[in-house]
């Protein structure tokens, strides 16, 4: 792995353990089995009202354990939604919509279009 354009220090063991599949990589089923837990379509709708980057995953309120929050973040990562970076100890994320959107066009429309039931 390179060394992060602009810097002079080599990624971190952390980092260099980020595995990111591009869209057109992934199947139809594996994007589907990714979108279908509503925990992750509320990650994908949060990263999709913010600017690249400025989202780090600790920072989602999201109802589950530290534990499967990492396991959540994964599963987008390997099914090609989301892109994530290391500055420091935070883990930061950027929704690839137009990558994901190339690949399975309207899919995340539908999520990003999602009714939530009435609370």
């Amino acid at each position: 792995m390179s060394v992060r354009q602009g810097s002079n220090i080599a990624p971190t063991a952390r980092a260099r353990s980020l595995v990111h599949r591009h869209p057109r990589e992934v199947s139809l089923q594996t994007a589907l089995d990714a979108v279908a837990d509503p925990v992750r379509r509320a990650i994908i709708r949060e990263l999709a009202g913010q600017p690249d980057w400025t989202r780090a995953c600790g920072t989602f309120d999201l109802p589950v354990s530290k534990a499967t929050r990492s396991h959540h973040f994964a599963v987008l990562r390997e099914a090609g939604l989301i892109e994530q970076r290391d500055e420091g100890a935070r883990r930061f994320n950027r929704l690839r919509r137009p990558e994901f959107d190339a690949e399975f066009p309207g899919m995340l429309d539908l999520i990003l279009d999602e009714r939530r039931p009435a609370e």
